[in-house]
């Protein structure tokens, strides 16, 4: 049904499973550069979006890259791809007309370049005022067109010799790229006499380029701020029973870790000591503070706030889930979104054809419109000046790197931004009801044993020991509401949407749900009384049974999160639609359902049965997403158009299945998901449109009006930093009016 599209997820979720491995020995042409998250090379004329795409579209067929980190800032490139397929990747990167060189781990942040850059920038704009100052006061004698000759050369030195190298470059290899059309523009307007133009010009252009670079590197590494909070070190217990600090990256799991009141966690862990409150906002988005005691799960990062706690440690520090959220994140801004992959293929149309009509303008327009050769040839190239599509290129990748950060700080994993376009066309979200809408922690509140030929005692230890075997919410409640049993549990064997069966003392044993009852035959009147009774209070009932007959039948409540309850009217509020789907029986599901809220129930559903439903929403709504934290709802989170998984509670394959990953369970995160891609789009659009405007009007300018090499890059200038600011301000991330 959307083979291409959950091609694209399976793939996003093994790359987020696999993000700590993501590294290999690298290649004898890597050597210096390999990182555990790839090969790292800086790429000296590599320092603007455009060029970005350039390299990723060489890069497209080379099999084995998984995927690409750019830091442009930095001028670097970190490559994720077997040691096998780096050679062919560079030579890709090669015949693009760019120079990739290894760099050192330590040196690739290295962010040195910027001050030297930003000072290039500064002096080669002075020298291009001066080139101007001269060409309007100084004597119109030979010897001062000269000096400012020298000055605008030197300008154009200063600010374009990395445009010029990669226009050249470009031009060998038959693309018309934007440094193409720049050094065609600065070079055609020096020899026509338009010397402080051709200055102006390439000095502006520099200067925005660099802004433009500076800013997309702003908002790729928002997000990593927040690994900047795991310590360093951690106090870890010795075999003697004495602490010492050690570097977090040497501990290894099982360690136990000292964590004082105000200290940072500095791994993930199980409390096996002391009880705190922790505030989790790094890894949640949620800063409320949430009590911890022994057994409770603790993250990297997080802040230990009122009780010294002893944990064992779970995860290294390098697989933590903060800095997989963080990997995750940066996996996800290094994939091409919608957007972006029809404003590049735009551009690769959109220039040549620019370039063609500059040709036209310098060609045709002396013979027909009267213009001198001169006049022709300053028009055509203030079009070139005009068809650069710096704009537009960039208008992309910063809103939706900015938006997949906004997201991630506030415990939001968007697993790329196809997710986070697309969110905004949802129209029926489907939700799991354990542990999504509920709150997972369901409670034994009524038994009664039915069978006389078995002492009671006996039967509800039978139940308590089925119960304890299974990982079921419901089966755990049932085995902490009874006392334990005699054990001996034999060929335990779970029953996918439908309960537990094993060997006990001699007898074949049923634990389930009224599916498995009915399947085998046992059901009853007078059970289905029982039943029918129970699920009309929203309880979840479970049956014990033998071959013969039902000997107790559980009754399970759980209680509905207050966030469920709000989340389901904001959707409402936005125009999406709700649906329930579990396995739970019909009458029950329908009495959550109508306590949340929610539009529709479904109950009594297998795995594949979940799968249909999903699939018939599609067909009768249209894009549809699926909510859940079980394995039980990871096909649905598969199919649907956008999987939705409740991550403090989920299981690893529900997240690993699904596009999205809400960390702190709170549901109300979905509809600000929509809201944001609902902005995200908005601002796309906007950036888009005004990019496009301005060049339409100083198309027209240039051809029949007045519009100069100055007017064409300001107007370039101008409008790249406009996008910018503007993609720049889903940073903020959005309201509930959003």
């Amino acid at each position: 049904m959307k083979t291409t599209e959950n091609a694209h997820k399976d793939h996003a979720a093994d790359a987020c499973c696999s993000a700590e491995v993501k590294g290999s020995a690298p290649s004898s042409a890597s050597a210096a550069s390999s990182t555990s998250k790839g090969s790292v090379f800086r790429i000296s004329t590599m320092d603007c979006a455009a060029e970005e795409s350039e390299i990723r579209r060489a890069l497209e067929p080379i099999s084995g890259v998984r995927g690409l980190g750019f830091q442009l800032g930095a001028r670097t490139l970190t490559i994720d791809a077997p040691e096998s397929a780096i050679p062919e990747a560079l030579a890709a990167i090669r015949k693009a007309g760019f120079n990739p060189e290894p760099v050192a781990p330590a040196q690739s942040d290295d962010h040195g370049s910027t001050a030297d850059g930003l000072w290039r920038m500064v002096l080669a704009l002075a020298l291009a005022i001066a080139a101007e100052t001269l060409s309007f006061f100084a004597p119109d004698t030979t010897v001062f067109k000269g000096i400012g000759m020298f000055v605008a050369a030197a300008a154009i030195w200063l600010a374009g010799f990395s445009t010029y190298r990669k226009g050249f470059a470009a031009l060998v290899h038959g693309r018309l790229n934007i440094n193409a059309l720049m050094t065609v523009a600065v070079t055609g307007a020096f020899l026509i006499g338009q010397w402080p133009e051709a200055a102006m010009v390439m000095a502006l252009y520099a200067i925005a380029e660099l802004i433009e670079g500076r800013a997309v590197d702003r908002a790729r590494n928002a997000i990593k701020s927040l690994l900047d909070l795991t310590p360093d070190t951690a106090e870890v217990r010795q075999p003697d029973g004495s602490w010492t600090m050690k570097p977090a990256a040497d501990v290894p799991i099982d360690a136990i870790v000292r964590v004082k009141p105000g200290a940072r966690i500095p791994l993930d862990g199980t409390v096996v000591s002391g009880s705190s409150a922790v505030n989790q906002a790094p890894v949640t988005g949620e800063s409320i503070p949430v009590d911890k005691a022994q057994g409770d799960p603790v993250f990297a990062g997080t802040v230990n706030e009122t009780g010294t706690i002893e944990i064992a440690v779970t995860a290294a520090a390098s697989n933590t889930t903060l800095a997989r959220i963080i990997q995750s994140v940066e996996q996800a801004q290094g994939s091409r979104a919608p957007t972006q992959q029809f404003v590049d293929r735009f551009a690769a149309i959109y220039t040549p054809a620019v370039f063609i009509i500059a040709l036209l303008v310098a060609v045709l327009t002396p013979m027909f419109l009267d213009f001198t050769w001169v006049q022709a040839l300053y028009k055509a190239l203030v079009l070139l000046v005009i068809a650069c599509p710096c704009a537009l290129v960039i208008a992309t990748p910063v809103t939706v790197v900015s938006g997949l950060a906004s997201a991630a700080r506030r415990g939001i994993l968007i697993k790329g931004g196809v997710y986070l376009e697309d969110a905004h066309k949802l129209k029926v979200i489907a939700l799991d009801k354990t542990g999504t809408i509920t709150e997972g922690k369901p409670k034994l509140v009524d038994k009664a044993v039915l069978a006389t030929k078995h002492p009671e005692s006996v039967v509800l230890g039978w139940a308590a020991d089925l119960a304890g075997h299974s990982d079921h919410p419901v089966s755990k409640a049932i085995a902490q509401g009874l006392s334990a049993g005699q054990g001996g549990v034999s060929g335990f064997k779970a029953l996918a949407g439908r309960g537990v069966e094993a060997q006990l003392q001699g007898q074949a044993l049923l634990l389930g749900n009224h599916r498995l009852i009915e399947e085998r035959g046992l059901c009853s009147p007078a059970i289905e009384e029982l039943l029918a009774r129970h699920e009309a209070q929203g309880r979840t009932v479970t049956l014990l049974a033998d071959e013969h007959e039902v000997l107790a039948i559980f009754a399970v409540a759980d209680t509905i999160k207050d966030s469920s309850r709000e989340a389901i009217g904001q959707l409402h509020a936005i125009g999406v639609a709700s649906v329930m789907l579990t396995g739970d029986n019909l009458s029950t599901a329908q009495a959550i359902a109508k306590q949340a809220g929610i539009d529709k129930a479904q109950g009594n559903l297998l795995p594949e049965d979940k799968l249909s439903a999903i699939e018939k929403m599609q067909a009768e709504h249209g894009p549809t997403a699926m909510t859940g934290d079980g394995i039980n709802d990871a096909p649905a989170l598969a199919r649907a158009d956008i999987g939705i998984a409740m991550g403090a509670a989920g299981t690893d394959t529900a997240m690993e299945a699904a596009d999205i990953v809400i960390m702190n369970d709170d549901l109300r995160r979905i509809p600000e998901v929509i809201r944001l891609s609902r902005r995200t789009r908005n601002i796309l659009l906007q950036n888009i449109a005004f990019a496009l405007g301005i060049k339409a009007v100083f198309l027209v300018l240039a051809v029949f009006g007045n519009a100069s090499m100055w007017m064409a890059v300001f107007a370039d200038m101008g409008a790249s930093l406009l996008v910018v600011i503007n993609g720049l301000r889903l940073l903020r991330g959005v309201s509930e009016k959003t």
